[in-house]
């Protein structure tokens, strides 16, 4: 029997004859010739039929196999750099061919344009298709790559609830559930609060599930349920973060060049630009990204730019401030030392400065924005209760929180990273509802 072998495994059988077990992505007939597209999971490769070479049954059995139809090919492979696939350059000339299941009927999916409502209506279907099926694979080596390099650099893994008491970055943004006789339980916005916690028995920890934020947000980059990995880490300043972070990005980013490389070309990304994603990153402070962007707009001679980059002190930055920002840098840029007022209650206070967090958002070049988000955080008890009244949030259930901070309480730091918006960033595509297999979104969740 011929071995049975993966598409990607396919450069390493030139001559030899194998069995490529899957399903027919496309197919097409001319004359004596049939051409199958076949995907396996592992990658897609062509397989050609010539008729005077099998039997004549067989030959119009491959001829008009349905779309999507499983099947296992035998064949001789082949060396041809015109033959498309994934990784391409390689063709199966099929000696033998079994039918598993036939699809009866119309493939709901056919290779024609479809509207985007009714693909995500198919989502089950259509994370079969080639650009769809690219985006994932790197998404998985995304996932692998974070976990490589926390996992080497001394970070243990913490599982964090996803029931919690409270709201970890305020409670406009919570799905509550009623929780037994304990009232109302919140899916976790963050595992960040329980992080703290395990730092002063671990030193250096990460989380790593979805989270769930109830905006009512329709914008290309949000999701209701996307995943985060949030490290943190004991003895860790502001400095001592950004450092972290960028070679956590250059890491995960080299990897997917390194791994995924055909998919990626298959989405037509230009590699040259994430082969530029190496340590360290540009920093720059809020105050001096405020002057960059007053400085555009003033030289601006597009109204709609200017009106979008109204912006006043105190403010947090949004998508066209960030995308203005990112245009001045061939790196992911550090903005640094955002207002107390527009983050969240547990950041420390900059040093002669209480109006100005240490805080960090690493902004994404090509106009991809924020994709990890992170502060020093306060580890004073008395200011953390300050802060946790000022935000009016519930102090008891905040009583272990604030506990932390009285026995043996340090400098600490840490980021989230949301792989929704890495992906499409890495990946070079518009809308993050492609980066997960079932996305939820505030008016989608099916199925």
């Amino acid at each position: 029997m011929p071995p049975v072998i993966q598409t990607r495994e396919i450069a390493d059988y030139v001559g030899q004859e194998v069995i490529i077990r899957g399903w027919v992505y496309n197919r097409t007939h001319k004359g004596k010739l049939a051409f199958l597209l076949v995907r396996d999971g592992y990658g897609f490769v062509q397989c050609v039929a010539f008729k005077g070479e099998i039997d004549p049954e067989l030959f119009e059995t491959i001829a008009h196999i349905p779309q999507e139809s499983s099947v296992l090919v035998t064949g001789t492979v082949r060396a041809d750099r015109r033959a498309p696939g994934l990784p391409g350059g390689f063709e199966i000339g099929i000696t033998g061919f079994e039918v598993v299941q036939a699809v009866v009927g119309e493939y709901p999916i056919s290779l024609k344009e479809h509207g985007v409502d009714f693909l995500a209506d198919h989502r089950h279907l259509w994370i079969r298709v080639p650009s769809q099926w690219a985006i994932l694979r790197v998404r998985s080596t995304i996932i692998s790559a974070i976990r490589e390099w926390l996992d080497n650099n001394g970070f243990t893994l913490m599982d964090t609830p996803i029931l919690t008491p409270a709201a970890c970055e305020g409670t406009t943004t919570l799905f509550g559930t009623e929780y037994f006789d304990e009232g109302t339980a919140y899916l976790a916005q963050s595992g960040q609060l329980y992080n703290e916690a395990n730092i002063f028995a671990f030193s250096k920890v990460y989380c790593f599930g979805p989270t769930f934020r109830a905006e009512k947000s329709k914008t290309r980059r949000h999701l209701i349920e996307f995943w985060m990995v949030e490290p943190e880490m004991a003895f860790c300043d502001l400095d001592g973060l950004m450092e972290i972070e960028e070679q956590f990005i250059s890491h995960i980013v080299q990897r997917v060049l390194r791994d995924c490389r055909n998919e990626l070309l298959s989405l037509g990304r230009d590699l040259s630009v994430l082969e530029q994603i190496v340590a360290p990153f540009p920093r720059i402070s809020y105050d001096d990204a405020l002057a960059k962007l007053t400085e555009i707009r003033a030289e601006t001679d597009d109204p709609e730019l200017k009106e979008r980059l109204n912006i006043q002190w105190g403010d947090d930055f949004g998508s066209p401030h960030e995308t203005e920002l990112t245009k001045l840098f061939d790196k992911p840029v550090f903005v640094y030392g955002y207002p107390t007022g527009a983050k969240a209650f547990y950041m420390e206070p900059w040093p002669g400065r209480p109006d100005v967090s240490k805080s960090v958002d690493l902004l994404a070049p090509e106009g991809y924005g924020e994709i990890t988000g992170g502060s020093e955080r306060i580890s004073d008890p008395d200011l953390l209760l300050e802060r946790i009244r000022e935000h009016e949030l519930p102090e008891d259930a905040f009583r272990w929180y604030i506990d932390l901070r009285h026995y043996g309480s340090v400098p600490h730091s840490g980021f989230g990273l949301g792989v929704e918006r890495t992906v499409a960033w890495i990946c070079g595509i518009d809308h993050i509802r492609e980066t997960i297999p079932y996305p939820r979104l505030i008016n989608r969740v099916y199925p």
